[in-house]
Order: C-alpha cells, then structure tokens, then sequence
C-alpha cells in the first residue's frame, strides 16, 4: 500500500492506473476506522481493480462547538488496518492540502440536508458534500462506497451526483454493527462504559419502531412519539431527532400505508451523539385487494 499525502501525487500515481483500463473504487472517510469501514473497503476492492481510501478529518463540516479538535486520530493504526485489508492508496492530505485558501465555494443540497440531522447540526451536510466534491475531483474513482448507517448523507451525495452528472456510482453498504446491536461508529470511544451500556437503547428504538409499524402503528406522528418516549425511558439517552421520512427523497410521510419508511435516529449520551436508521419495508393494507380481477 502506497501512503500519499498531496494532491498532485495522488492524481499521477492514478492517472496511470487509470490509462492501464483499470476501475477505481474509493472509500472516504475521517479516520479512526472500525469494521464498518473495514466492509466498505471490502467491497470496493470485490467490484474494482484499484482500492483508494482517503482519511481527512473535514473542518467545513464541524460546526464551532462540535468535536473538530477530540475527533480520534491515529493514522499510523489506520494505516496497519488498510494495508491488511489490501487497500492500494491510502490519501491522508493535511488541512493545508485540501483548503490552501479560506474556501469560497460551497457545495450544498439544502433541500436534503438542512432537516433532520442537519437541523440539529447547521452547515454540517454543505461542508460533507464540499469536501466530497473535491476528494471525487481529486480521485476519479468509478465507484464510490458510503455505510448506510449515514443515511441522510448517502441520500445527499447521491442526489449530488445525479445533478451534477458526476461520473461515479455511489454504491451504499449495510450498516455494520456491535454484538449488542450497537452501529459502528468512530465516535462510540467517546462513550462512558454507562453511556456505551445505556446506547444499546437505539438499535432496540429500531426494533421497537418496526414492531409498531407492522403491529398497524401506520399514523406518523403517533409512532414518532411512540418511538421518542421509548428512547426516554433511558435516563442517559436524549432523542434529538426521531424522523420518520421516504427513504428515496427524504419527505416527510403523511400516510405509512403501503410505503417504505426510513427511521431515522439521532441520540445524545452526554457530549456524544450517535446516529442510527433502518428502512422497514411496505406492509400490505389489510383492505387491499389481492391479484387481478377480469
């Protein structure tokens, strides 16, 4: 695995894999990997010639109180991790590399990212979708892999890429999760052992949700408050987003009849917030005539 620091070395060394024909995939992240990460690489490296994975920890997407200067950082560990993995290029650029100059571009999708996650976190998706813009200008890659467990930011780069006619294909992968049901996240270190004991309170959220909603809970707000009001029974837990949207276009739903749902989860233990979601399929109206009738 070749450890690339600056733009101009990246674009050469890819440049020439690229006029051997070969496909690129491309892995972005911010450090600290987990298994979760560790499965996007998997994939990249089953559907694709070249595996690239960036690690950038992205200042434009923290917001002035959030966790920009505690985010963990331990490249030397990441690094060991990528090369077991098989990763070809690791690009691990320095702020200085990424934003010589105070940026006066933004790539924003405000219809997408300023609700939900986004609402709690003003300017977080701008910043996701500048920088992503710029690593995808940087990499080239034909594909590129993103963990669902992000999922109003999946939703985002995609709809970013189909309007802008992007020549990559953003691929989703399942979330990956912890024996207890916990999702991977870099930020679970922040934890305290009663945080991380009382976090398991989100994937049960999850499940709770989906017994509701196929138990005939298919009014909105009613299992929005249903959902929030079993997270609170967590004393540590505070529900800052229960969101219950179109997994396509992120609308908010006014029927649940007959429709995907997204469930989206956004918790704060402490100082440290933890995401979670998961997209129940359509259940069938009990009036809902069944076949064809001639």
């Amino acid at each position: 695995m070749q450890i690339i620091h600056t733009i101009d070395e990246l674009r050469q060394a890819l440049a020439a894999r690229r006029s051997a024909g070969h496909r690129i995939g491309f892995v972005p992240t911010m450090g600290y990997l987990h298994e979760g990460h560790l499965e996007l690489v998997r994939h990249a490296r089953e559907q694709n010639d070249v595996t690239v994975v960036s690690i950038f920890v992205n200042p434009l997407q923290f917001g002035a109180n959030e966790d920009l200067d505690k985010y963990p950082r331990n490249l030397e560990r990441d690094a060991a991790l990528l090369r077991e993995a098989g990763v070809d290029y690791l690009f691990a650029p320095s702020v200085a590399d990424m934003y010589p100059r105070p940026m006066l571009t933004v790539v924003d999708v405000p219809a997408l990212g300023n609700q939900m996650e986004g609402e709690a976190r003003p300017g977080h998706f701008a910043g996701v979708a500048t920088v992503v813009t710029k690593l995808f200008n940087i990499v080239g890659p034909d594909r590129a892999y993103f963990g669902e467990k992000d999922f109003q930011q999946l939703v985002i780069i995609r709809r970013m890429v189909e309007d802008m006619a992007m020549p990559v294909r953003v691929v989703g992968v399942e979330t990956m999760r912890e024996q207890d049901g916990l999702a991977c996240s870099s930020r679970n270190v922040y934890l305290t052992p009663e945080q991380r004991a009382a976090a398991r309170i989100v994937p049960r959220a999850l499940d709770e949700a989906e017994r509701l909603y196929r138990s005939g809970m298919d009014d909105p707000q009613a299992l929005e408050a249903a959902i929030r009001a079993f997270i609170q029974t967590e004393p540590l837990a505070v529900p800052e987003v229960v969101a219950l949207r179109d997994p396509q276009t992120l609308e908010r739903l006014t029927n649940l009849q007959g429709k995907p749902v997204l469930v989206a989860l956004f918790v704060r233990f402490g100082a440290t917030r933890l995401l979670d979601n998961r997209v129940i399929a359509p259940i069938a109206h009990p009036n809902a005539k069944k076949g064809c009738m001639k």
